[in-house]
């Protein structure tokens, strides 16, 4: 193919990226501050490859037929569909559920989910009460509204604005936000919840603000940031929840929109930091939680919620639109390839309430005090635990319609790479789509076609990790002559025409880390991926009844034989360490490709893309503990003199049973 456009291309690396604003998607307005990237409408992006089959089997499982399972769902004594907002049933359950589910039904274009969700949307519109307010009328504490139900249902109908244009909504989110800055301040985010994460409510308010310039929501956001919990403190936070921190730490940096303060933006980088250097020296992105993070629970046995995951992935997307720092597709990769996809069984039917970088038994026992959880809670149920039951369906969604943005200058940034395709205004204000051909994260190489009716000139972004030294972009089979360098954007200028040509090459190589802060222990990856332990795993079927956790409910005619829940048994031995020359990772590991799976998902260990081979030791004293869990680490290195085996380690994101955070020995 010959290179198209050579007099208008033009080719940069950028960290900082441009101050104009975009023509045809909605931005910041002043006063905030502009955001650095903007999110696409929800219909923009069409998944592909793994990404569209993660898509199809949480349609296909507990997602999509959550209805007929949880009591939250049911349609019967739902306070969500009683103007008064009494019911039995109802709470964040049916929004946190909602919030996925209706997007993966936009994004699939499925009419069945649509429909569904439109049932649910309707009845939020309509039963709003006169004085603005609207859901479960649920008090804590005299006149003491409860208001953290209502902020994820108003995430609901964001996305179903973006998808109907419904200015019904507009109207909805006008007249409660009235009625919240009517309210005192004594009495406005009291109650734990609500307070923790009035930042979900301020991003909500900005939404609206920047569609109508109302200038009574400015006032709004400065009541919700002075009443929420202080996200601001230095080295200390307002508590220690696991979902809490994940979700909550960027309200100042959501704030900072309006303050202008660089110290607000500063805290939500300080409570990233500080939460990861006391209990995040773990492979896969979080950080030991479990329910709580507790002083001297910071193994890599300590778990976190699969809520956890979900809300660090969108508080990632939410920073990256706002800061352009890529260093938040980072970790959204991180989290997402190395332990979201590890917290379900395989077909998407079942989940866990806890998942931890080292877990070699996924039981329905109880593991407290080991975990800071009393019950079955690091059990496969579908019938189990409330929250993450519902609250799972928005994490491959959110990713996936985050994984394109548009850009102030009319362009499109690539931010979190995937199979598929993106569709949006560009340029001259015509439409244009980009087709992406991958199997990253399992492959470095990428390929975009453009798609366009008539020639169109803008910028195209494209994302380079911080690990993908020596990353290569040609056009048209032309390599571009900038010095493309980690950890920032290439953009790629040109008059774009029908059948142009990407290629991204993003270099994957073999990195240690070394977790000095937990007993020298060490990780390795190849490229975005973490690598496990291959461990055999031995699904044991149990009644999902019996084995949910205690405050789990279901409906009469929820069949467990149809919706069963596993225990996860080893059936080999676990307890190795690796014998790692640190100089020479290539005497270390060898990488083995193997074909891509047929069924796209390649998040198992049998499918599993690309394996390492390594060499380790067993460790004979590094067992299973009196609470059932992989005891501590050891320090390393370990003297052993046993002999040396070959082990096989597989990306940690399809490993339901793993040792992540792997002891060293000595050679």
């Amino acid at each position: 193919m010959f290179f198209a456009n050579a007099q208008t291309m033009k080719s940069s690396f950028v960290t900082k990226l441009p101050q104009s604003k975009n023509s045809f998607y909605t931005s910041n307005k002043e006063p905030l501050t502009q955001e650095k990237f903007i999110k696409l409408p929800v219909t923009a992006v069409h998944p592909g490859g793994w990404l569209k089959k993660a898509l199809e089997l949480q349609r296909d499982g507990l997602t999509g037929n959550l209805g007929e399972i949880s009591i939250w769902l049911s349609k019967t004594n739902n306070a969500w569909l009683n103007k008064e907002g009494k019911g039995e049933y109802g709470w964040e359950e049916l929004p946190y559920w909602l919030k996925g589910y209706a997007n993966i039904g936009y994004m699939l274009n499925d009419q069945h989910m649509i429909s569904e969700a439109k049932f649910w949307i309707d009845a939020v519109l309509n039963n709003q009460r006169d004085n603005g307010d609207f859901g479960p009328m649920v008090e804590k504490g005299e006149g003491k509204r409860d208001l953290w139900t209502n902020m994820p249902m108003l995430w609901c109908l964001q996305s179903y604005y973006e998808y109907s244009q419904d200015d019904r909504v507009i109207s909805f989110m006008t007249k409660y936000f009235k009625w919240e800055l009517s309210i005192p301040d004594d009495k406005f985010l009291e109650d734990y919840w609500e307070k923790s994460r009035g930042g979900d409510n301020l991003s909500s308010v900005y939404w609206l603000y920047n569609i109508t310039g109302d200038k009574f929501l400015l006032d709004l956001a400065t009541k919700i940031d002075k009443n929420t919990s202080d996200w601001r403190q230095p080295n200390n936070l307002p508590n220690w929840h696991n979902v809490n921190i994940a979700q909550c730490f960027r309200e100042p940096a959501t704030y900072a929109q309006q303050s202008h303060l660089p110290s607000d933006m500063d805290a939500t980088y300080n409570d990233y930091r500080l939460i990861r250097s006391i209990y995040g020296q773990v492979p896969g992105g979080m950080w030991g939680g479990d329910e709580n993070s507790r002083k001297g629970y910071d193994d890599p046995r300590q778990a976190v919620e699969t809520c956890g995951l979900v809300e660090q992935m969108t508080s990632d997307q939410m920073l990256l639109a706002q800061t352009g720092d890529p260093f938040w597709a980072q970790n959204c990769e991180d989290v997402a390839f190395n332990t979201f996809s590890a917290a379900f069984m395989p077909d998407y039917k079942s989940l866990r309430y806890l998942t931890a970088p080292n877990m070699v038994l996924s039981d329905s026992k109880n593991h407290s005090p080991g975990i800071d959880n009393n019950g079955p809670f690091l059990m496969m149920n579908p019938f189990s635990s409330r929250c993450c039951q519902h609250n799972h369906s928005a994490g491959w969604v959110y990713y996936a319609q985050n994984s394109w943005m548009a850009t102030q200058d009319n362009g499109l940034a690539a931010q979190l790479y995937a199979e598929g395709s993106v569709t949006a205004k560009v340029g001259n204000g015509k439409e244009v789509t980009i087709v992406t051909s991958t199997h990253y994260p399992f492959d470095e190489k990428i390929q975009m076609t453009i798609n366009t009716a008539s020639p169109n000139a803008f910028p195209l972004y494209l994302r380079i990790p911080e690990w993908a030294e020596g990353a290569m972009v040609k056009v048209n089979n032309r390599k571009i002559n900038t010095p493309v360098k980690a950890s920032g954007y290439v953009n790629l200028s040109n008059n774009w025409k029908q059948g142009d040509v990407v290629e991204l090459v993003l270099p994957m190589k073999l990195a240690l880390r070394t977790w000095d802060k937990n007993k020298n222990s060490v990780s390795v990856n190849y490229g975005p991926l973490t690598y496990s332990l291959k461990i055999d795993e031995q699904y044991i079927q149990k009644d999902s009844k019996e084995t949910a956790i205690g405050d789990s409910k279901w409906q009469a005619t929820a069949d467990p034989a149809k919706w069963p829940s596993f225990e996860i048994h080893p059936a080999s031995a676990w307890n190795y360490g690796l014998i790692v020359d640190k100089n020479n990772l290539q005497k270390s590991f060898t990488v083995v490709k193997k074909k891509w799976p047929s069924d796209n998902n390649p998040f198992t260990n049998t499918n599993a893309p690309i394996e390492l081979k390594a060499k380790g030791k067993a460790i004979p004293s590094w067992t299973i503990d009196q609470y059932g869990l992989c005891a501590v680490l050891p320090q390393s290195p370990v003297q052993i003199s046993a002999p040396a085996t070959e082990l096989t380690l597989v990306p940690m994101g399809g490993a339901r049973l793993r040792i992540s955070a792997f002891p060293t020995v000595a050679k």
